[in-house]
This record gives C-alpha cells, sequence and structure tokens, in this order.
C-alpha cells in the first residue's frame, strides 16, 4: 500500500507541476456554429501542445448573445482575446479606445507581406488592431450546361462582356440572375461590388463612414449601371417575395443561370446541380479602378482592459501562421488570409483564394461596414429599386436622410 500511496503522490506532484504554474488566457468567443466551434477547439488544442504552460478558457457565446454582452465585458471584466470581425464592426470597438494596438504582431510575423489583401481590413489610422484568421469570397456561381445551351463559352471578365452574356441567355430563355431580396441583404452584394467597381475602395470606405452624401452624382452613377441590368430583365420576377433560399430553385430547374452570393450556397445544390456549377469574380467595370472584392472576414482582437496580453500575442502569432491558417480555415470551409496556407482541392475554394489573393484590398459587406441603422434603410432602397428604378431619386433621398441622421449634415 506505500508503494501505491507514494505513487499517487508522485503522480498529484507531477500534475501539480504542470498545471499549478499555467498561465490562464482568456477567449471569449461567437463561434457557436458546429463548424466553428470545432475549428476553434482544435487551434485551442495545438496552442496549447505548443505551448503547455499557457492554459486557454474557452468561452462560447451564442451569436446574439455576443453581440450584447461585447460592450460590457470589453469594459468591465475584458477577457485576452476576443473573437470578432474585421472591418467597421472592428473600428467601432477601436474608436471606443476597447480594442489594443498589435502592430507590433504584424511587424514581427511579417503579416503584411503574407496577409496582403486584409491589411486594411484590420487597420484604422495606419494601425493594426487584429489578425483575421478565415474570410470567404464573394462571386457568381454558375451553371455550365446553361451556358453553353446559350452557347456561352467562356465566363465574363468585363462589364460589356457580362451584359452581352445576359443577352445570349436571355435569347436562350434563361433569366440570367436569380435573387432573392425579402431578406434585403442580396441586394448589398450587388451595391458593394458595382460601387466598388466604379468609384473605388476608398470612396466605398467613405461613404460607408458617412462621410458622402447618398445624392453625389458618383453614387448615382453606380444605380444608372445598376439599371443597365433591370431594364435589360436580368433578375427573377418577384423576387421580393423570395428569401435567399427561396431563390435557389430558379437554378436547380434550369430557368435561372447565376446567382451573386458567398460559398455557403455550394452545399444547398442538390447533388447533380452542384456537378454542374462553377464560379468567377464579379466582372470589372472601370479598368482604371483597382480590384477590390467582398470579403467578410473573421478576426482574433485583444482588449485593451485584457490581463495577459503578452500570452494573447503568443496566440495571434500562432493563429496566423500558414499552417494554423490551412487547417482552420479548412475546418471552416473558408479561406486562409495568409497566401502561404493551402486551400482545399475544391473548385470553388481554390477560385476563390487566387482571386482575393491578388485583390488590390477587400471590404466586408454593406451591413457590416456602416451604421446598422442606415444598412437597413439603404438595403431596404435597394430592394425598391430593382422593381422600380425610375423612383432611383426619391430612393438615394431617403437613404440619405438616414445617413445625415446618423453621421451629420455634409
Amino acid at each position: 500500500m506505500k508503494t501505491i500511496k507514494t505513487l499517487l503522490c508522485a503522480t498529484a506532484i507531477a500534475a501539480l507541476s504542470t498545471t499549478a504554474f499555467a498561465r490562464d488566457l482568456v477567449m471569449n468567443a461567437n463561434t457557436s456554429d458546429p463548424a466553428q466551434k470545432e475549428a476553434m477547439e482544435n487551434l485551442i488544442a495545438d496552442f496549447e501542445a505548443a505551448y503547455p504552460e499557457i492554459d486557454v478558457k474557452f468561452n462560447l457565446y451564442d451569436h446574439e448573445a455576443f453581440k450584447v454582452a461585447l460592450r460590457n465585458f470589453l469594459v468591465s471584466d475584458a477577457p485576452d482575446l476576443i473573437t470578432w470581425n474585421a472591418g467597421n464592426r472592428m473600428k467601432v470597438f477601436v474608436d471606443l479606445g476597447l480594442f489594443e494596438d498589435v502592430s507590433d504582431v504584424w511587424a514581427s510575423e511579417n503579416l503584411y507581406e503574407q496577409m496582403p489583401a486584409v491589411v486594411g481590413a484590420s487597420s484604422v489610422d495606419g494601425k493594426q488592431y487584429g489578425v483575421p484568421y478565415a474570410y470567404y469570397a464573394w462571386g457568381f456561381y454558375y451553371r455550365k450546361d446553361l451556358f453553353e445551351q446559350a452557347g456561352i463559352t467562356e465566363t465574363p471578365s468585363t462589364w460589356e462582356e457580362f451584359k452581352e452574356m445576359g443577352a445570349q441567355l436571355n435569347a436562350a430563355d434563361i433569366t440570367p440572375v436569380t435573387i432573392g431580396t425579402k431578406n434585403l441583404w442580396p441586394t448589398a452584394g450587388w451595391f458593394d461590388f458595382l460601387n466598388l467597381r466604379v468609384n473605388g475602395a476608398d470612396f466605398h470606405a467613405d461613404l460607408m463612414d458617412g462621410k458622402i452624401k447618398y445624392t453625389d452624382e458618383r453614387v448615382k452613377k453606380v444605380f444608372e449601371i445598376w439599371e443597365e441590368l433591370v431594364e435589360a430583365d436580368f433578375f427573377v420576377e418577384n423576387h421580393p417575395a423570395y428569401s435567399f433560399q427561396e431563390a435557389l430553385p430558379f437554378m436547380n430547374q434550369g430557368k435561372a443561370a447565376m446567382y451573386l452570393l458567398a460559398p455557403f450556397i455550394v452545399s444547398m445544390f442538390p447533388d447533380d446541380v452542384r456537378e454542374q456549377v462553377e464560379w468567377f469574380p464579379f466582372p470589372i467595370i472601370d479598368e482604371s479602378v483597382g480590384i477590390y472584392e467582398d470579403a467578410p472576414t473573421d478576426s482574433f482582437h485583444i482588449p485593451v482592459n485584457a490581463k495577459n496580453k503578452d500570452d494573447a500575442r503568443l496566440f495571434l502569432k500562432f493563429a496566423a501562421a500558414a499552417e494554423n491558417q490551412t487547417k482552420t480555415a479548412g475546418t471552416l470551409d473558408m479561406l486562409p488570409p495568409n497566401i502561404n496556407a493551402s486551400v482545399k482541392d475544391d473548385r470553388f475554394a481554390q477560385g476563390g483564394f487566387a482571386q482575393l489573393s491578388k485583390a488590390d484590398g477587400i471590404m466586408q459587406f454593406y451591413d457590416r461596414d456602416t451604421d446598422p441603422a442606415l444598412a437597413k434603410v439603404g438595403m431596404q432602397g435597394f430592394q425598391e429599386f430593382l422593381q422600380h428604378p425610375d423612383r432611383i431619386d426619391d430612393i438615394l433621398e431617403r437613404i440619405e436622410v438616414e445617413r445625415a441622421r446618423i453621421y451629420g449634415a455634409l
């Protein structure tokens, strides 16, 4: 019995030696969906294996509960790390002085060169306030068999080619684009891309920040170009009656050829349709404007009031490494921002990764990049415009009233 007791004591001492002096690193996360939870748990396990002296306390929140609690715990009882979104959603907390400047991590890990597409999405006034771990590309998902049926052999790269392709599809009695605008947000993807392709990222960012009037002639030009598609019968009829999922059968049934959306649409196609689906990026409208993409980005941030910032920085460096981004993004079925990471052998992932890696910059998405109240009014206006393009002046005036209410007169 004495031998057994001695062994038990030795075991207890060994356990104490590895845990009693462990450094706690507290992470609050909104990654509650199954794939998100798995990806985060795997990353944490790998980090703890690499740094056994650190014990990560992982607090998982429902998405909506996290939004409600976020500002409170950033102020009163801040964790050492949080998951959140890049872009304007990040900037809100930077402006409140609640997110730590982590430019030193970007410099020491050479992230400016390894994550070129997300530098702007993670920065405010030239400083970096987060490290992205995954993002995804928006683009056109199209049925190649329907393209072939209409005599289309190549995907369009310019606006004129895009319009010509639409005419060919209509001539073959195939609606070019399906869209469901009952949710409103699918319209925002169209506005983002059109404005980025016409006016560029700086203009788009200023518009999102309330620094430009919606009645500005440059904004109106975007709608004039968009109207070309409305007048050419590009979109399925009665789209406000359909959610984004309810608009998908138009593609499945061969009645519509394309859908401008994010990668989560792929899993919604039936197997026989998915075999026919390919992807291409939004076409160029003005060659003098750089290539900017919508790529909603998830990232890690260190609160200013964190207690263990040193280990939090170690975690950011670990999460930014190419091999770890490969694993995390792969589990999430998203893309790694690190250009040295690997992307799974999937035509959609490969196409999106190639497009984002060569982008001159990215934006997050309309309702992530601007004030939520303004985004709602804006998207309501986009939906109305797609039905009644002749109301454009009234629509832009209404959006401008909301912009002025929130951001002030210009």
